[in-house]
């Protein structure tokens, strides 16, 4: 492993596997707990008595709450570091996911919501700056990969999970479990290395999140707009597919069927984009996560069958899986050494915004036009997307020496 500010390890000499349940583990346990959660946050608030539209406030709190705190959680991580932010994150997780279980308003629902988007944010952070700092540049791409693939296999894991527990005792009883996982990703943080604990011990000012950014607008004018649209794109799969699967007949089960074939797509294509980022740059990653979107989107409207949606939602589970950890690394690649934390809080929101607004886009656009129309229209804009995230992506690639090949040893 290596420390902030020592020297760096060589990859020969660095075994994935060795850091395995430090990286990993809280990784799969947190995520488990939120994939539980997901499906079923619109159900309680039902439950509890809102109608269809204050329920679908409360899944969008999780969004907010994650949107409002990823600069400030760039400040939080840059004084306490990561071991510590990821162990105090997960314990308020487990209160809130506890408070969730136990209320019966709507209102202290989507607070507990907020505050679990908020520690999501900074769990995720967390984990991003440590895997900068454990593991060798040149299989960093493979361990952010492994690090999304991670996510993915815990979000698929939960709502198995939780279909169990509800049938058992109710949705209360996935909040409880979501709780249980929040508090175990806390513990097992508490095994990780503290990489900067000496260098923050002396340290008497920090950076500011504002200057901070300021000084690296560039790169978030170019690189960080990449990110808006590789996010955006990822949720238009999200967004827009279900829509399109109830237009053409298919039941909601077929749907879900679809998606859990999906999710199985999306990790077994997780790894190998990881090794072809780091042999053979971002680029070759980064243009397939939104072009795949855009071809699947300029062909949703012909798929009229459960298999022609199938086909298209596989179309784009490769795009996303080959793309795991994509957003992750190229941050990694641009943070600077001094104010990283409050620069990853300001990359971090470059996501949270590409995702909340191509969920936006999609609803303004199917209610102003035909689902079909609407299909037509982000297919486009993502194919224009697409051109920015390969011209910039090329660019990063050969500033850092992978111009479409091995990377240079420096």
């Amino acid at each position: 492993m290596t420390s902030r500010g020592s020297e760096r390890i060589e990859a020969s000499d660095f075994r994935l596997r060795d850091i395995a349940v430090a990286a990993y583990g809280p990784t799969v346990v947190n995520a488990i707990g939120h994939g539980a959660v997901l499906p079923i946050l619109a159900l309680r608030a039902r439950e509890l008595g809102a109608d269809v539209s204050v329920a679908a406030l409360v899944v969008a709190a999780l969004g907010l709450g994650s949107l409002v705190a990823s600069l400030p959680a760039g400040a939080l991580i840059a004084r306490i570091g990561e071991r510590r932010a990821l162990t105090t994150v997960g314990s308020l997780d487990a209160v809130a996911m506890a408070f969730a279980a136990l209320t019966d308003s709507v209102l202290a629902l989507g607070l507990a919501v907020v505050l679990s988007g908020m520690t999501w944010t900074v769990f995720l952070m967390a984990r991003q700056g440590f895997m900068i700092d454990a593991v060798p540049l040149e299989m960093r791409a493979r361990a952010m990969s492994g690090l999304g693939a991670s996510m993915r296999v815990g979000v698929l894991i939960g709502p198995l999970l939780g279909a169990a527990l509800i049938h058992l005792g109710g949705l209360t009883w996935v909040f409880w479990l979501a709780s249980v996982m929040s508090l175990c990703s806390a513990l097992l943080a508490r095994s990780m290395p503290d990489f900067g604990s000496e260098a923050r011990a002396t340290t008497t000012t920090h950076l500011s999140v504002w200057s901070v950014l300021v000084e690296h607008r560039r790169t978030l004018l170019t690189l960080g707009v990449a990110v808006v649209i590789i996010a955006a794109s990822r949720s238009l799969r999200i967004g827009l597919l279900p829509l399109w699967a109830e237009h053409v007949g298919l039941s909601a089960s077929t749907t879900s069927l679809i998606f859990a074939v999906a999710a199985a797509v999306d990790i077994a294509f997780s790894f190998p984009g990881g090794w072809l980022m780091d042999n053979y740059g971002r680029f070759v990653v980064a243009v397939p996560v939104v072009a795949t979107t855009a071809v699947g989107c300029l062909v949703l409207p012909l798929a009229t069958s459960a298999a022609g949606v199938a086909a298209v939602m596989a179309l784009m589970a490769v795009g996303n899986g080959l793309g795991a950890g994509i957003v992750m690394t190229i941050g990694a690649d641009t943070a600077p050494v001094e104010g990283r934390a409050q620069f990853l809080g300001g990359w971090r929101l470059c996501g949270d915004i590409g995702g909340s607004g191509g969920a936006l886009v999609v609803g303004a656009v199917a209610a102003a036009a035909p689902l079909a129309a609407a299909c037509l229209t982000m297919g486009a804009l993502a194919a224009v997307g697409t051109v920015w995230v390969g011209f910039h992506t090329r660019r990063l690639d050969v500033r850092s020496g992978r111009p479409g090949g091995r990377l240079s040893r420096r």
